[in-house]
């Protein structure tokens, strides 16, 4: 696996004894984790289990009520709701994407709706786009700036299987490249495509055996 002949660097993404709560209802209780680059992590468990919140906390958009998180490098997110504005078209989303993360081209991005098999939609609006066609556009826009740290929430909601295929290309390729990837769901597909699984359970998570067959977490 890529993962394990990374091992010895340092990770980009340090993860120590995380909790968080909403009023008194525990969500996460102590949560650890560590990734490094060129792995391809995945963590998976029931809806309401913490998914989101661990994924934003990890992101930056929430602070944990105790722990730490420290992350090195480029981030790239993915989130489960698509960030984008139904009036604009696609282009107009990389050209604004562009000037956030301060890159001088778009090559990256090209090359990425190539191989998402999107380029013809390049001048097609939002609103126009089936919810699948979105989700690849959310994808490009974690991915253009070549982060050393990504993070997908629910990435492949609504892809057909054509794209299903694509988007688990794309994740070995980004993690050949150096990249740190987490994948997080609550359907536990191809979980042998990962170097190290992880189950949420009880605001608790724990390393699980990688299997072939296509699960449920439960």
């Amino acid at each position: 696996m890529k993962g394990e002949a990374v091992s010895a660097v340092g990770p980009v993404l340090d993860v120590r004894d995380v909790r968080k709560g909403y009023r008194r209802r525990p969500v996460l209780r102590g949560v650890s984790l560590d990734l490094r680059p060129g792995q391809l992590v995945g963590i998976v468990g029931e809806n309401g289990a913490g998914k989101s919140t661990l994924l934003r906390i990890l992101a930056g958009d929430l602070p944990a009520d105790s722990g730490t998180v420290e992350r090195a490098g480029r981030l790239g997110c993915c989130p489960q709701e698509t960030v984008l504005h139904q009036a604009f078209t696609v282009e107009q989303h990389l050209q604004f994407f562009q000037a956030a993360y301060g890159i001088s081209h778009l090559t990256r991005a090209y090359e990425l709706l190539e191989e998402l098999n999107f380029s013809g939609y390049r001048h097609e609006r939002v609103e126009t786009l089936s919810g699948g066609t979105r989700q690849k556009l959310n994808l490009v826009l974690a991915l253009m700036h070549d982060p050393q740290l990504l993070l997908l929430d629910e990435p492949y909601q609504g892809f057909d299987w054509e794209t299903y295929l694509r988007f688990w290309d794309l994740a070995a390729a980004v993690r050949d490249r150096g990249c740190a990837v987490l994948v997080v769901s609550h359907l536990a597909y191809d979980t042998s495509r990962l170097d190290s699984l992880y189950r949420l359970d009880g605001g608790v998570l724990r390393e699980t055996e990688r299997t072939d067959t296509i699960g449920v977490a439960s």
